[in-house]
């Protein structure tokens, strides 16, 4: 069989570009949130923004996969050219493709195994990723400055009937892709999402990441003398479980969305972070740093902006769909607050201090 020709090869670049695109910029969105330099802010609503952008991120991912392998097996014949280098030029053309290449599927399957949480690899995923993407996406940019002449050229000539065979296959496999697995964060899908890899199955309807067991924290957590200590200028304030109990309550339907790209919404109810610093001796808006009884976890302390203390939906939440937490979920209690990520939401609260 013939390799596609150069107008498939276009076709399915141009679409790579976007859905690689797609993937960094939400990526790049999710990275900010977690580590936010200086100028960076994100704000508390809507609360289903970052369900939408992680979710994004993930399924263009998956949707790049056959994308690149149509890709590369539309170009593989290029390989085999002889002379292998023709001028300095050719070479570093050829370098750039290797580069690219090698960056598109680092990035493709360790997404592909964060996604299923395996990680068969000694490095710390998040921080690789994120460098790694850059490469990427600068490879990309790179590539398509020194093919555009020839992506204009094609772009204007329909493909050879045989040609559009191939490009079908290839959009049908990535529409399968993305239909078989976006059920994960699509509720529409969910039902039709044979590949999802999250669903309403856990305790209390709601998937659950790390469980208390794995944390380490279930004695601790069932502690009838736990206590909920909250720093403030003033001094610090202690509440038991009873106390925090007994202050105005707080319902809200609030999506919980992980990094993974799943994501549900579900019925939380607890106190306010707003009501809670006040009662503290605090103002609300006033940034929060927030500790678990969980010592060992890379997200044991995590830190609410001052944007998420001021909404009256971010909650200390005691109750989930109208039932106590599951120790999974994080009793006595944990944070839930619109628009952050799922790893963001600490669980197994111990101590509030307003920074």
């Amino acid at each position: 069989m013939n390799s596609p020709s150069e107008r498939v090869t276009s076709r399915i670049g141009l679409a790579l570009a976007v859905t690689f695109t797609l993937c960094f910029v939400t990526g790049l969105i999710s990275h900010l949130i977690q580590h936010p330099p200086s100028w960076f802010g994100w704000p508390s609503r809507p609360v289903w923004l970052y369900r939408v952008t992680q979710g994004t991120h993930v399924v263009s991912g998956i949707a790049s996969i056959p994308l690149l392998l149509a890709k590369l097996w539309s170009v593989y014949p290029k390989l085999f050219e002889r002379p292998v280098i023709r001028s300095l030029p050719h070479a570093l053309e050829r370098l750039s493709i290797l580069v690219l290449s090698a960056a598109a599927f680092f990035e493709l399957v360790t997404g592909l195994f964060n996604v299923a949480q395996n990680y068969p690899w000694n490095f710390y995923f998040p921080q690789l990723h994120y460098a790694v993407a850059w490469v990427a996406i600068g490879s990309i940019l790179v590539h398509i400055a020194v093919k555009l002449p020839i992506v204009r050229r094609s772009l204007t000539r329909a493909p050879e009937p045989s040609r559009r065979a191939f490009l079908r296959t290839t959009w049908l496999a990535a529409g399968v892709a993305v239909v078989a697995t976006a059920g994960a964060t699509v509720p529409l899908l969910r039902n039709v999402s044979g590949l999802s890899w999250r669903s309403d199955k856990g305790p209390q309807g709601l998937p659950v990441n790390r469980t208390a067991a794995a944390a380490g924290v279930l004695d601790a957590a069932n502690d009838p003398g736990w206590r909920l200590s909250v720093v403030t200028p003033k001094g610090t304030r202690t509440y038991s479980l009873e106390e925090l109990r007994a202050l105005p309550r707080t319902s809200a339907e609030l999506p919980i969305a992980c990094v993974e790209g799943w994501s549900q919404s579900a019925r939380w109810s607890g106190v306010s972070l707003p009501e809670l610093l006040r009662d503290a001796g605090s103002a609300p808006g006033t940034p929060v740093r927030v500790f678990s009884l969980e010592k060992g976890g890379i997200y044991g302390i995590s830190e609410l902006p001052g944007e998420h203390t001021a909404d009256g939906l971010t909650l200390l939440a005691l109750e989930l769909n109208g039932e106590i937490l599951d120790a999974d979920h994080g009793f006595p209690c944990r944070i839930i607050a619109p628009n952050r990520p799922g790893v963001l939401q600490t669980k197994w609260v111990t101590r509030l201090e307003a920074l």
